[in-house]
């Protein structure tokens, strides 16, 4: 258990926690050497305890170290300490992709751009050192406040590739940005990390997924055999020459894709010049579905539909083994003589070799070791003095649960035989499966211990961080519990509840409200209000307190802040005495 305060390797102090996920625990933390603020990477689970992935995860993640670029977070340490193997990198402070896209739904055409643009150059520099992502999606790529992207997690995700660690149901990585060939079961190139860019800047577009289904394999279909849903036809205002570049990076054929990430940055750079904003729809110059692929697709579809009528299946077999079994039929002939004649022989000659007189193997189960012992020896039976123990529900403890050979059995005299006591009943300590997928937990916890496992959903607040919907993040039993076969545990996953924001504190603006309510089915309602204590046209009240749950349908009303308004000078009046003295001076002139 990492605390505040721990120290990792007698260097890196933990200031607080920042993230959690099914494979790592991340942690701010702080390097006493260089005097600087770190986050730290600590693997969770089954991975640590994997020798053979530590291996890879520290080699890998050794020669991530060697990126240094702008749009990469900066790799500074791997080691281990006392079992607990960790990686320390630069510290980004900031929002993952995810997380803006899911305040913002979709970004506008430039911002997209400008993130695919540094998205490609870092890329193109890892692909230059030869170094594949394999599980490049927006929950791995940050942003700063001034708009600076950084991409995360390349040893981890290296390693996970290498190692091809799977959960049940699901790719490790999310399937939703996961290549056909990859979802094929073939190996990742360079052209992965393309087609993985393209659903990304598709998603920054469009602020939704091209492909959604139940389970993982339905989804992967997907990517495997339908085209991806047009930019243009959700939002007209998209160029042809920015969809072109989507269609080509999330081609099924790697041969319609670009040759690496360098040509797709290229590309963008381009994209909105005046003579290729109304560019020609791209034509993939290669068939998108090849033999090979097709034979993994059909693979795939077997999994998902494998409704074939059984007795059909069987009938097409027998038709096909039918010619076989006539050429069989003569060979067979031949053998079962042979047989015969060698039964007859080793008849005759069995009553000599075996003269010794047939023992049946007593029954000794409940029963005292010694009591085992004079049954087993009464019989003629010799007793092994290595007895062995197993564990039973049912027998009592340092009782005999049974023998080798079992009970009944006919062996010869002088055999020995070997006695299984009872341990007691078998117990087993509950770990802390927090942060694992629940569906991997329960099958282990039934089937390998069998207990009763519930699965039940409690409720979260999606803005306090991002959850998995198969991740736990709550257990009825505490790790160290001890338990049986037959106990019960409940296993809590997320249901996940969107909260609303704090609009006014988060400096949020009418355009933010907009794109927010859109995202969610709200209906806004603006009002304003003149003042000089905010910044016009910021929000500074909203009718629905922040974190309470949002309900589609809801309306929303937001007072934005207005510049009040200049007042005019007075002016002064003309009084009656005024009016009387010109008055004077005028009837004074004309009687002169």
């Amino acid at each position: 258990m990492i605390t505040k305060g721990q120290k990792i390797n007698d260097r890196y102090e933990i200031i607080r926690s920042i993230g959690e996920g099914g494979m790592a625990n991340v942690y701010l933390g702080y390097d006493t050497i260089l005097d600087r603020n770190v986050a730290i990477k600590i693997l969770r689970g089954d991975l640590s305890s994997d020798e053979k992935f530590v291996r890879r995860f520290q080699r890998e993640a050794l020669s991530a170290s060697s990126l240094a670029h702008p749009n990469i977070v900066e790799m500074y340490d791997v080691g281990e300490d006392d079992g607990v193997y960790y990686i320390v990198m630069e510290y980004v402070d900031g929002l993952t992709l995810k997380q803006l896209l899911k305040k913002r739904g979709s970004l506008t055409l430039s911002e997209a751009i400008d993130i695919m643009l540094q998205l490609t150059d870092g890329m193109a520099h890892a692909h230059d050192s030869y170094i594949i992502h394999r599980d490049l999606k927006p929950q791995n790529i940050m942003i700063k406040d001034d708009g600076q992207i950084k991409i995360t997690d390349f040893g981890i995700a290296m390693a996970l590739n290498a190692t091809q660690l799977t959960q049940t149901n699901s790719v490790m990585g999310s399937v939703h940005y996961l290549p056909p060939e990859q979802a094929s079961g073939k190996g990742s190139t360079i052209k992965s990390d393309i087609y993985s860019m393209g659903i990304i800047f598709y998603e920054l577009l469009t602020g939704s997924l091209p492909f959604k289904g139940d389970n993982a394999v339905e989804i992967a279909l997907k990517h495997m055999r339908d085209p991806l849903p047009s930019v243009r036809e959700d939002n007209p205002s998209i160029p042809q020459s920015i969809e072109n570049i989507i269609m080509k990076a999330t081609a099924k054929n790697p041969k319609n894709r670009y040759d690496d990430a360098r040509q797709m940055h290229e590309d963008l750079l381009t994209a909105l010049d005046d003579d290729r904003i109304n560019e020609p729809p791209y034509k993939y110059p290669y068939p998108e579905h090849e033999n090979d692929n097709t034979k993994n697709l059909k693979k795939l579809e077997d999994l998902e539909n494998q409704d074939e009528d059984e007795e059909a299946i069987a009938t097409k077999i027998e038709d096909k083994d039918d010619k076989k079994r006539k050429k069989i039929i003569i060979i067979l002939s031949i053998i079962f003589g042979v047989l015969i004649l060698g039964i007859i022989i080793v008849a005759f000659v069995i009553p000599a070799v075996t003269a010794s007189k047939p023992v049946t193997v007593p029954d000794c189960s409940g029963d005292k070791i010694s009591q085992c012992e004079r049954k087993l020896q009464n019989a003629g039976l010799e007793v092994r003095t290595n007895i062995k123990s197993v564990h039973s529900s049912k027998i009592k403890k340092n009782r005999v649960v049974k023998t080798d050979p079992a009970k009944g059995r006919s062996v010869k005299e002088g055999t020995k035989v070997t006695i299984y006591r009872s341990s007691g009943e078998e117990t087993f300590e509950i770990e802390d499966y927090t942060g694992k997928n629940y569906i991997e937990v329960q099958t282990i916890l039934e089937t390998q211990y069998g207990l009763d496992v519930d699965v039940e959903k409690r409720d979260v607040d999606a803005s306090e961080r991002e959850y998995d919907e198969q991740e736990i993040i709550g257990q009825s039993l505490a790790a160290g519990s001890e338990v049986k076969e037959g106990d019960s545990i409940i296993l809590y996953i997320p249901n996940i509840v969107d909260t609303f924001p704090d609009m006014a504190g988060e400096g949020w603006s009418l355009t933010d409200v907009e794109a927010f309510c859109d995202k969610y089915g709200l209906t806004v309602s603006v009002k304003e209000q003149e003042t000089t204590a905010y910044e016009e046209g910021k929000v500074i009240d909203q009718s629905r307190a922040a974190g309470s749950p949002i309900v589609k349908g809801q309306t929303l009303t937001v007072t934005i802040a207005k510049k009040p308004k200049e007042q005019p000078k007075p002016t002064t009046p003309s009084t009656d005495e005024d009016e009387d003295v010109v008055t004077g001076d005028t009837d004074t002139e004309v009687e002169q």
